[in-house]
């Protein structure tokens, strides 16, 4: 059976400025606290938490949709990438973003699934608090 992680979240920003800010490899690497490289080109190398987390980027429909393969070094080398697919819509005066991230092995299911709440959306949300 396919593992499939799903998350919403609500941030105080438009969806269009928080496609942007994952896009941007700097301000990427700044809500997240580590270095990130971003682009949206098809085929494009992705890196997050200076290379904990690397991958391809997919798919990118500016300020909707981004999909990427995606893998961190608690993978299992045989295990195949994940897919992860983020989708960014306005939600009244915020942006929400629905996040769900297939086939992340069972050994780094736990990890990854609280890495999103800790690692990414809370460090957003204070990003956002702070500016």
């Amino acid at each position: 059976m396919r593992s499939t992680i799903t998350k919403t979240v609500v941030l105080p920003a438009s969806a269009d400025e928080l496609f942007r800010m994952y896009m941007d490899s700097e301000i990427h690497g700044a809500f997240t606290g580590a270095p990130a490289k971003v682009s949206d080109e098809p085929g494009s190398a992705f890196e997050a938490f200076g290379g904990l987390l690397k991958g391809t980027m997919l798919t990118v429909i500016r300020s909707r949709l981004i999909v990427q393969s995606w893998r961190s070094v608690n993978f299992a080398d045989d295990a195949a990438d994940s897919t992860l697919i983020l989708s960014f819509s306005p939600e009244d005066d915020d942006g929400r973003i629905d996040l769900v991230h297939l086939d992340v092995p069972e050994n780094d299911y736990q990890g990854v699934t609280g890495g999103w709440d800790s690692r990414y959306f809370a460090p957003w949300l204070a990003y956002l608090q702070n500016r």
